[in-house]
């Protein structure tokens, strides 16, 4: 039997690892599945026949090496910082890899040794990086088969609660790592736009939100992701004049964040320290001027120039930020303590549904034509542990997976999902699963 070597059981990996033990039999695969946390891996695989789960510590070398030795194909899901750990084991043991991270400088150093092993490395095969990926060059690739040429492309994704669940001022929950959505954007963001290159800092980029409707799911905003030029050379677009990658949210959403950045309460470099127990309303009461007789919700209102009774002092309070009782971390960044508060308040409930939108906004010149593409996703996880995140995390590492072990992939290196033997069958498979793309042609702005 062929072995595949899951390490890391977080919540992302639940379809993926479901997908793995589901097609086993068929396959012939065995399924080992290594988490720090052996309890929780034993959950996730249940009891299956073809699976296993196990103790697993990334900074064991003797144990890693072991495991990678013996595995046919690796897929990481552990934290993004410890890939290349587990890079270097499968290079030295020729072994493929696949993440659903984005390719780091570390790990885009070894493509010339993993092409020389013969191996491939496959990252950014997840939602976004990568469902973005397959689906947009499904249509790049389209429209220059036809002879056009690409002038704008804008590509937007957010993991969202469903509707049926969103019961909150903020209307989101967190369906993904907590700690990632509170320091999402720290380092500013870049794109192109008419031929100009932008460049949006931290302290303004909740500011810089755009509105965009989405199928019959109303309106959303989009604020910019990271650095949108790092794809212009993957995707063949070396000569457009907008290029725009965003992070999706509910309408409302961005101007409450923004709050909490011009407040300080995203801050990841300093910590709170207090003398005996600090209070969420001590927090949030720090970053103010001092003044004795001034409430705190006022003087925070009054220094972000808010609206007492508006809307973003309403989300402000309904989070906490305000209660007299103990925060639950002490001696933290802001940012941790923020993320700690927000745990506890945009969590999912049992019952609740997760949703993730994508929508890709597309123009080109054909037959001296502007014409525009609006392709739109979204779709709904089942429940909290099949998750639309973890669906859509985990098919297309799962499928990915499938693919290289059946030897249908011939790409060797360090990979991103932009290539047609990747893109088109895994697409094809996961229209399967209800993760299919609406495209309409809308009269060019």
């Amino acid at each position: 039997m062929q072995k595949i070597l899951i390490l890391g059981a977080g919540l992302s990996t639940s379809t993926c690892i479901k997908y793995l033990l589901d097609h086993s039999q068929e396959n012939e695969w065995k399924i080992i599945l290594g988490d720090i946390n052996e309890e929780l891996a034993r959950k996730k695989i249940s009891y299956h026949p073809n699976g296993n789960a196990i103790r697993f510590d990334v900074q064991d070398d003797t144990q890693r090496d072991k495991l990678i030795s013996e595995a046919d194909l690796v897929i990481s899901m552990l934290p993004a910082r410890m890939h290349i750990l587990v890079a270097e084991s499968c290079l030295n043991s020729s072994k493929n890899l696949v993440t659903a991270s984005y390719v780091s400088e570390e790990i885009r150093k070894l493509h010339q040794d993993a092409r020389d092993k013969g191996i491939l490395m496959l990252n950014e095969i997840g939602v976004d990086p990568g469902i973005d990926h397959m689906s947009a060059m499904r249509i790049l690739d389209r429209i220059r088969a036809e002879g056009g040429k690409v002038t704008v492309f804008e590509s937007k994704t957010g993991g969202l609660v469903a509707p049926g669940s969103d019961n909150n001022p903020w209307n989101y929950k967190f369906t993904w790592n907590p700690r990632n959505v509170v320091l999402a954007g720290q380092k500013g963001a870049r794109f192109l736009h008419n031929g100009k290159f932008k460049y949006i800092p931290y302290h303004k980029l909740f500011e810089r939100y755009e509105i965009i409707k989405i199928l019959d799911l109303g309106k959303f905003e989009v604020y910019p992701n990271r650095d949108s030029l790092t794809y212009q050379e993957e995707y063949g677009l070396q000569d457009i004049r907008t290029m725009f990658r965003g992070t999706i949210r509910r309408t409302g959403f961005c101007d409450a964040w923004n709050a909490l950045v011009q407040l300080g309460a995203t801050d990841d470099s300093y910590l709170v320290e207090f003398p005996g127990e600090m209070t969420y309303r001590d927090f949030t009461n720090s970053f103010l001027a001092y003044n004795i007789i001034d409430p705190v919700e006022k003087k925070l209102s009054g220094y972000l120039k808010l609206d007492p009774e508006g809307e973003i002092m309403k989300k402000l309070e309904w989070i906490g930020l305000f209660e007299n009782r103990k925060a639950a971390v002490q001696d933290q960044t802001p940012a941790r303590v923020l993320q700690a508060l927000l745990e506890e308040k945009l969590k999912l409930d049992t019952g609740d549904k997760d949703m993730i939108v994508m929508q890709h906004q597309i123009e080109y010149q054909l037959n001296s034509k502007t014409h525009r593409i609006v392709s739109s996703m979204a779709i709904i996880g089942e429940d909290s542990t099949q998750t639309a995140m973890s669906m859509t995390v985990g098919l297309p590492l799962a499928i990915a997976s499938k693919l290289i072990l059946q030897n249908r992939i011939s790409l060797k290196g360090v990979q991103i999902p932009i290539h047609r033997e990747i893109y088109d069958p895994i697409m094809e498979e996961l229209k399967n699963y209800g993760i299919r793309f609406t495209e309409e042609n809308q009269k060019a702005r």
